[in-house]
């Protein structure tokens, strides 16, 4: 099956609104085992949303439209699909009683122009909406089909998980089973080099994908059955951790701030942070952890040189002799948090998140990480590039992150 997404709407043309919904429906598709050869973009213009049907179900069995079925005059969706394939728009009078009831629980009426929201071509087939009030449509032509999906992104998701997935899965008569693996501290050319053998398959596939500092590896098998289709995951899975099992941490919804939390848990051992350049992100991360409380005790922001003396005792001659961003300071910083928390382990990060006048241009993006703990302290350096200070921050934050990952899964010293 080969399928076309068309995404409607110029607030993507003109940059407003990232266009998260492409991606998350071509990993659907890739999951599937559909063929995506086009996604395509237009405008709230009824003339060229015209001329895209027209293109995408010529070139394809399966088309996804996202975006437009909204109630104002710029949501066109339906009303050109209903152009194209030579239909009245009809009302459903239960779309419309459900439509009502969600306006009254907030207070208000329908207004005319709302009422389009329960309008569709007549021999649609409706696409319910668990999370929202604009239903999509589903028309079926020559053994071609086209769906219709709003663009607002948790709704999308919410319609595609609850009943396009089911639907496409009844349709092709098997079950497709996905697994989801995740790596630090490897790039994902070295990682891709690593089962370029396995990424040749045709079933199970083998998909990477890059995180934000991470390496993601996508596995998926179709079969008639779910349990075989696991049965032919169990294999991949198995070759993969054996070639890449060092960096691999989690799958689905592991997060590395939970896994390094797991890890204390589990050592019963205690976490503190000295954030300069990170300025509290880490810390951040860290908490955002239910139960965080249990390992982590805390730390200190110390931004400022000033306040690296203050609060943690670094002399200031200690601090200009070696730079602020050195590994000297970031190793001095990281033993004096764990010194004054009593912490089991501690990190410090010092860097360069962006330009600036004491910033040398060469040093933009360059991070030192420090992991004290009991037997030593283990010293890192890393080199960003330019980008904006957010993700600079974030991919320090990362590393750290790493580093926790990489030293805690040693056995614990006695």
């Amino acid at each position: 099956m080969r399928a076309e997404i068309l995404n409607i709407g110029t607030e993507l043309l003109i940059g407003q609104v990232v266009n998260t919904n492409a991606t998350y429906l071509a990993r659907e598709l890739a999951m599937r085992g559909i063929d995506l050869y086009f996604i395509t973009t237009v405008g709230d213009n009824p003339e060229r949303i015209q001329q895209a049907l027209t293109l995408a179900w010529e070139r394809a069995d399966l088309v996804i439209c996202t975006g437009g079925l909204g109630p104002t005059a710029d949501d066109l969706t339906h009303e050109m699909v209903a152009q194209f394939v030579g239909e009245p728009m009809v009302l459903d009078p239960e779309v419309y009683r459900r439509v009502e009831e969600a306006f009254a629980l907030k207070g208000r009426r329908l207004t005319e122009s709302e009422k389009k929201l329960a309008c569709f071509p007549r021999t649609a087939e409706l696409i319910p909406n668990p999370a929202g009030t604009a239903s999509g449509v589903l028309l079926i032509r020559e053994n071609k089909r086209l769906m219709t999906f709003p663009g607002v992104p948790y709704e999308l998701t919410q319609m595609w998980e609850t009943w396009a997935r089911p639907y496409l899965e009844a349709l092709d008569g098997g079950t497709i089973r996905s697994r989801l693996l995740k790596f630090v501290g490897i790039t994902e050319a070295e990682a891709a080099e690593r089962v370029s053998d396995l990424e040749e398959g045709s079933n199970p596939t083998v998909a990477p994908y890059a995180g934000s500092g991470e390496v993601h590896l996508r596995v998926t098998a179709k079969a008639p059955s779910i349990a075989a289709a696991e049965d032919m995951l169990e294999p991949v899975i198995a070759e993969i951790l054996n070639r890449l099992g060092e960096f691999y941490f989690g799958t689905e919804g592991d997060t590395l701030p939970a896994v390094v939390g797991q890890l204390l848990k589990s050592r019963n051992e205690t976490l503190a942070v000295a954030e300069s350049m990170t300025a509290g992100l880490l810390g951040s991360r860290i908490t955002d952890i239910q139960g965080a409380s249990d390992y982590f005790i805390g730390g200190s922001i110390c931004y400022q040189v000033a306040e690296k003396a203050r609060a943690l005792g670094i002399p200031a001659e200690f601090i200009e002799r070696h730079g602020h961003v050195s590994p000297e300071v970031t190793q001095a910083i990281a033993e004096a948090v764990r010194r004054l928390t009593g912490a089991d382990w501690a990190v410090g990060v010092t860097g360069y998140a962006g330009a600036g006048p004491n910033t040398p241009d060469a040093e933009v993006g360059h991070a030192y990480v420090a992991l004290a703990g009991a037997d030593g302290t283990e010293i890192a350096s890393f080199r960003f590039g330019e980008h904006p200070r957010e993700r600079v921050k974030h991919f320090a934050s990362q590393r750290a992150l790493e580093l926790m990952f990489k030293r805690l899964r040693r056995p614990a010293a006695h």
